[in-house]
């Protein structure tokens, strides 16, 4: 049968402890995990027919909580789904063609975990708090406001200045956003990726690599800035494996 590979990690430990770690952890519809190792790290994976494998939403999520229980044991990295080789022999050769970068990237996620952080904003709390802080109206000018302006024209004008003052405003609020979440995450010693502007709504998109015994100050910061910018909403989720981190391109 065909061998499915969930992840790849690194243990001193010798097979039969990792498969004895292993044997409380079920696979996809139940399949029994097992190592194969080559030196300090092992690939994870079942025994499998390529043919019953369903690229379905149902068997990915299944998937991807496999790789959780896995990742709650060992320092890993995970495999996409319907990774699959014909042997262990093609999983041995497999690691030992790319060992150094599994070696490398299995360092850099040691004892780290990953957490997804999305910062989403009210556009009209924004716009009031806009006018609020502003004596005009945004957007408004004195040579608009001249009566011998076509009215029509006026009204166009004066909206077309309030989406650009807005988008201006945004941007500027989303790059001080980042740079102070930046430079907490340096203090936690935190690797990050950010996304600016996902969508209109979802202003930040943000991946935040950090270690395990640091992730109640990551939640306590977030928390700090969610009071600091109340008319925006931040969502934090994970801990997770670190998904969004492994640099590799497999041989």
């Amino acid at each position: 049968m065909e061998k499915m590979i969930y992840a790849t990690l690194s243990s001193n430990k010798n097979i039969d402890e990792i498969n004895g770690l292993l044997s409380s952890i079920k696979g996809i519809s139940g399949a029994d995990l097992y190592s194969v190792k080559l030196d300090e790290i092992s690939a994870v994976v079942c025994d499998i027919n390529k043919i019953e494998v369903v690229a379905d939403k149902e068997n990915a999520i299944e998937y991807a909580e496999v790789i959780e229980n896995i990742w709650n044991q060992f320092t890993l990295i995970p495999m996409r789904f319907g990774s699959i080789l014909d042997s262990k022999d093609a999983i041995s050769n497999m690691l030992s063609k790319n060992y150094s970068e599994f070696k490398d990237n299995l360092l850099k996620v040691e004892n780290k975990c990953e957490f997804g952080l999305k910062v989403f904003c009210d556009s009209e709390k924004i716009i009031a708090e806009l006018k609020e802080n502003s004596n005009n109206e945004i957007g408004l000018t004195p040579s608009i406001e001249n009566e011998n302006t076509n009215s029509v024209f006026r009204n166009y004008i004066d909206k077309k200045l309030k989406e650009h003052r807005f988008e201006e405003f945004l941007l500027s609020l989303v790059d001080t956003v980042i740079n102070e979440i930046t430079k907490q995450l340096e203090n936690l010693n935190a690797i990050n990726k950010f996304k600016k502007m996902s969508s209109a709504t979802n202003i930040v998109d943000a991946y935040i690599l950090i270690e395990k015994e640091n992730k109640n100050e990551l939640l306590k910061m977030v928390k700090h800035f969610q009071n600091q910018y109340p008319s925006l909403n931040f969502i934090l989720t994970g801990p997770w494996p670190p998904y969004n981190f492994v640099e590799i391109n497999i041989k």
